[in-house]
């Protein structure tokens, strides 16, 4: 086999390889030899069959194979021989494949970037610290006051108001027809909750305890019911009884509520929680402002074809969030800008996934199967109760099993950069902290996000709040569900 290198420009690296016509037949003569040891044929003997007629019978096959094989064992050689790393699967051309004549291909790859990781303590990274006080508290006892509150009859007479809950029954129709769902009986309504279709509630302010009232309503257009959407309906209401909300006394009684034994129980398990998700954000913007910075400290060639895979998974990505009727809040950027930023994002992800893929190389860092059990025990803890039955699923999936390897990788990287950066603690308020970043220049500015494609190349480093890079872009609010009642 003969190779000539024909380019080598960047990252790009073109070969010619020629395999002598000679070489190529003993390929060929192999396989047919091996194939007479164990081939029969009418009037011959297994493994007695004449090489001559397995060629005449096979030999188009044979040599298809033995054109694979020469091919693929070729290109190994020249990125073995010339010691590189692609970073996407070498392109082949034959250019020459004659029976009796030489074999002549041309193999075509980008190859991996040499990156010089230089010393990560001169990377600053600023982290983002807030603890719980007491106000927070105090915020979450009155939320939670509210949720276990009770609604007492009001004895005074008096009309209704907003805030007020309505005990009434309804009968719905459309056309002077009943429909499904438009009935109820004892049903308590708080009135001004927005919880009834547009106008609903409105008509049953300043009404008194057993009045019977007619309301005129009008179903929104893009109502769930298609039956029902766009279209005018009466509700005979009656107003059995007022009741006032009233919040629950913050105290061991609501602490037993929440299953905790007293309210300092109840306090101390806030604090715990809240600190917990605190530090998960504080993580989390480390890892962004970490990400930022190695951004702009690094700069080396990137492989052209994984970017342009990544700029069309975030393009495709795009398209389906628009067909699925997602808002991708693009409106006022125009095509050009669209994929200037697209681009911009797929060369980011490129850059970060080539050197999160060398830091891993060259300092072997691995994910072991005790990194994937905490993973997935950290997983269960965000559905208390059914801790058991996260573990089943993951046991049951073992590809659910691999799909954790790239941000369990990713997490352990960060890690032991982050050990390495001078980084610096900045105590912030609560609201600070949980403040959205809305100006991050990873994120399409105005537009959907996408998980990225694997790539053979590196594992792709996107940060936990980068992972709003890669979730679609905001939902359209759900349609509207039952007949009075907003469907949620």
């Amino acid at each position: 086999m003969q190779a000539t290198e024909t380019k080598n420009e960047g990252l790009s690296r073109e070969y010619t390889i020629v395999i002598a016509a000679d070489e190529f037949e003993n390929t060929v003569s192999s396989r047919l030899q091996e194939l007479s040891k164990t081939m029969s044929m009418p009037g011959f003997r297994k493994g007695k069959v004449p090489v001559s007629l397995l060629r005449k019978k096979y030999g188009q096959s044979v040599m298809g194979e033995a054109l694979d094989k020469a091919v693929n064992e070729g290109a190994n050689k020249v990125l073995k021989d010339n010691d590189l790393r692609p970073a996407l699967q070498p392109k082949v051309e034959i250019t020459s494949f004659e029976e009796g004549k030489d074999l002549e291909f041309k193999i075509a790859v980008e190859v991996m970037p040499e990156i010089d990781l230089g010393d990560f303590s001169k990377i600053k990274v600023e982290r983002l610290v807030a603890e719980t006080d007491d106000g927070e508290i105090d915020k979450t006892l009155e939320r939670m006051a509210e949720a276990y509150r009770t609604a007492e009859p009001i004895k005074r007479k008096r009309k209704s108001r907003s805030g007020d809950v309505a005990v009434i029954d309804f009968v719905g129709k459309v056309d002077g027809e009943e429909f499904d769902g438009g009935k109820a009986h004892g049903y308590e309504l708080e009135l001004g909750s927005g919880s009834f279709i547009p106008g609903f509630e409105d008509q049953l302010i300043g009404q008194n305890p057993g009045d019977d009232v007619l309301v005129n309503v009008k179903f929104p257009d893009d109502y769930g019911a298609e039956n029902l959407a766009g279209k005018d309906a009466v509700f005979e209401v009656k107003l059995h009884e007022l009741k006032e909300p009233q919040s629950a006394a913050i105290d061991d009684e609501l602490a037993k509520k929440a299953g905790m034994d007293n309210l300092d129980a109840l306090k101390t398990a806030i604090r715990e929680q809240h600190n917990q998700g605190f530090d998960e954000i504080t993580r989390q913007k480390a890892k962004r402002a970490l990400l930022d910075a190695l951004n702009d400290a690094y700069t080396f060639d990137l492989p052209q074809g994984l970017i342009d895979a990544e700029y069309q998974g975030i393009v495709d990505a795009y398209a389906k969030a628009k067909e699925a009727g997602q808002d991708v809040e693009d409106e006022d950027m125009s095509d050009e800008e669209r994929e200037a930023d697209f681009r911009s994002i797929a060369e980011r992800r490129v850059k970060l996934g080539l050197l999160f893929a060398e830091v891993g190389r060259k300092n072997n860092i691995q994910v072991t199967q005790d990194d994937l059990t905490r993973a997935i025990l950290n997983e269960a803890k965000r559905y208390p109760g059914q801790e058991q039955l996260v573990f089943q699923f993951y046991q049951k999936n073992p590809e659910h099993m691999q799909q954790l390897q790239g941000p369990v990788y990713e997490d352990k990287i960060v890690d032991f950069i982050m050990e390495l950066a001078d980084t610096k603690d900045k105590v912030v308020s609560v609201e600070q902290l949980i403040a959205d970043d809305d100006d991050a220049d990873d994120k399409p500015k105005k537009a959907a996000k996408k998980a990225p494609a694997k790539k053979a190349a590196a594992k792709k480093a996107e940060d936990g709040e980068e992972a709003a890079e890669t979730a679609p872009a905001k939902k359209k609010a759900p349609a509207k569900k039952a007949a009075a009642k907003k469907e949620d």
